[in-house]
Order: C-alpha cells, then structure tokens, then sequence
C-alpha cells in the first residue's frame, strides 16, 4: 500500500486524513490542525472505520497538546472526553483516546514539557499504526487457516459488509484483511460486497479497495444477500466490528445483523473480524451498546439531491447489533473465538 492510499499520514507535525466522502472520484488529503477539527473529522465521516477513527484521535489528541499554552490533568480530561463525544458506538475511539489520558496524566505527574508529551502521543500514535499491521497480518493468517480447514483447497467465493479494509485500518484491513491475504495466496474466487446504504461504504470504498488489488468482486445492494446464499454462491461471509461485548454479541455497521441471521439460515459460516481494541468486556451483552442515529438526509437525499418527497421522515441507525448465537467465530490478534462457548471470548481476550 502506497502512502497516497493511506488513510492518515502524520507528517512534519501535521494530520493529513483521506476524505473518504469523496471516494472513488476524488482522492483528497485534508489537513486537520486541531481537537476540534479532528473531532468533526470523525463526525461527519472524512475518516472513518473504528482503528482509523482511534488512530486519528491520538494525533488530534497531540495537536490540542501543541496548541496548548497551559496544560493541566483536568484539561487533558475534559479534551479527551470532547474527542470520545465525536462518535458513541465505536470502542476504539475512547479506547485509544483513554490511553492517551494514561500518557498525558504520567507525563504531566513527572514535570515534562508540552513539547516531550507532544512527542510521546505522537510516538504512541505511530506505534499503533504499526502494531495494527502486525495485529491485523496474524488476523488474516487465523482467518485463511479457518477457511482452509471448513471449505478445503479450492478457490472461495466470499462476502463482506461495509469497509474493513485500509480505508478503515490504515493498513492491512481486518475482516477484509483475510480476504486480501488470501488472495495473495490465490485461494479468492470471487468477493461480493455489499452496497452498504446509506452511506455506500461498500460501493464506494470496498469497491474501491478489491480494485487497487484487483481482487475479482460484484457489488450487490443488502437485499441480494438471501438470493445469493441461496444459491449456494457464498462460501463465508468475513465482516468487521465497533463494538464486541463480553458475550460476544457485536455492534457493526447497519445490516450486519440482518446478514448474520440470513447466514446461519443457509447455514453458510458468519466470521466477525476485530482486534482487542474492539472489544468491552465491560458490557455483559450488546443491549448495552449505544446505537448511534444520524441525520436523516443520508436516507432522504444523495449528494444534496432529493430522492424522498419533502417532509419525509427516515430512521436512519448507523450500526446494529448481530446476536452471538448467529456468529460462526469471532476473530482477534490472539486467536478464533468460539461465541457458542460460554466465557470464550473473555478467555481468549486475557489469555
């Protein structure tokens, strides 16, 4: 992956985020110089994807620290919790950005600088990068090895929802990932992504993704999904997450759930693909995960052209929640989790 593909670069103290609203047609690197526009980065979608929207809030997390003049623990938390507030459902965001409060605290507590707490975030921000890479590699490595033993030594027709690829991770993807790696391999028949309404993540960004990689793909609208599976077109179905409770139940990205239940239906292998970051062991099950709802004109209108009559009303709930019962496995860096296993996933997370 090229750094013109890559969805944030962190640059001679600078934040450069691809606009991801604007892809395919335009590729465009936006500068982002403080917590604020960070934050609305996060919001209204330039970034997007839970590994990317943490990774950016640390280096928006370093830039409110370098602008600055005084700094103190009770103004490093009230800026964190004004990161976290950008976005509700994804953990990663305040995952990372509580780390962030762990470094900012231990630093002002050893009497640094602004300009070496700077540094260190930015440090932190680096790694994290890196570290999801090798995370996400072991991933996809657990993934093929999954699929290699349930469907055998042909070539796999595969399914995703939404973007879970580099857009989404800044680098290798996660439940893309596995279908990337096995490409390489030349184990990938065929992909079918998932158009994603309403805000198209799988036409746009996915698409845009397997044809960099010229990974062979169709694009299907969510409907299609029982059509395919019933005809026997779909091998395993690989998707991300933004939230996994400690039962192993999963908030991603609206459909997700509709998918899962048409999945075991057919009988056809359901895999959630997410690093420990994504995980709560906070919350017992997904009733506790708060849904985020967005604006109504991503439903009523496309690119500010209306396709609903005026005054229509929409529901439009940017994640869901898939039950574990309806979940093959769980995939981390640490291992394959099974959710039909009681205590499972909490064994392999601290394991």
């Amino acid at each position: 992956m090229t750094e013109s593909y890559r969805p944030i670069i962190w640059r001679e103290n600078k934040l450069y985020l691809l606009d991801q609203r604007l892809l395919p047609q335009v590729e465009k690197f936006v500068e982002v110089t403080d917590l604020k526009g960070c934050a609305l980065a996060i919001t209204d979608m330039v970034v997007r994807g839970a590994p990317c929207i943490g990774f950016t809030a640390i280096y928006g997390m370093a830039l409110w620290v370098r602008g600055e003049s005084q700094i103190s623990i009770d103004a490093c938390r009230s800026a964190c919790d004004e990161m976290i507030s950008a976005r509700p459902t994804a953990v990663n965001l305040s995952f990372e950005v509580n780390r962030c409060f762990d470094i900012m605290k231990a630093s002002l507590n050893l009497g640094e600088n602004k300009e070496i707490l700077f540094q260190k975030l930015v440090e932190f921000g680096d790694l994290q990068i890196t570290q999801s890479h090798d995370k996400n590699t072991r991933m996809a490595k657990i993934g093929f090895e999954e699929l290699s033993k349930k469907i055998g030594n042909r070539k796999w027709n595969l399914m995703t929802h939404c973007n879970t690829g580099f857009l989404a991770c800044g680098s290798l993807g996660t439940a893309l990932g596995v279908i990337s790696y096995s490409h390489s391999l030349n184990k990938v028949e065929h992909v079918y992504a998932d158009e994603t309404r309403p805000y198209m993540q799988g036409t746009r960004l996915t698409a845009f993704e397997l044809s960099k990689e010229k990974i062979p793909y169709s694009i299907v609208v969510e409907g299609a999904a029982s059509f395919l599976l019933s005809q026997g077109k779909v091998d395993a179905i690989f998707v991300g997450a933004d939230r996994i409770a400690a039962n192993g139940d999963t908030a991603n990205k609206v459909g997700t759930s509709t998918l899962a239940i048409v999945a075991k239906h057919y009988k056809v292998p359901f895999y959630v693909v997410a690093p420990i970051s994504s995980f709560d062991l906070t919350i017992p099950n997904g009733t506790h995960i708060e849904i985020e709802m967005r604006s109504m004109s991503e439903v009523t209108e496309l690119k500010g052209i209306r396709l609903a009559p005026e005054g229509a009303q929409a529901v439009n709930p940017s994640f869901d929640v898939t039950d574990h019962q309806f979940i093959s496995g769980i995939i981390c860096e640490k291992g394959l989790i099974d959710p039909s296993i009681k205590g499972d996933l909490v064994r392999v997370v601290n394991s």
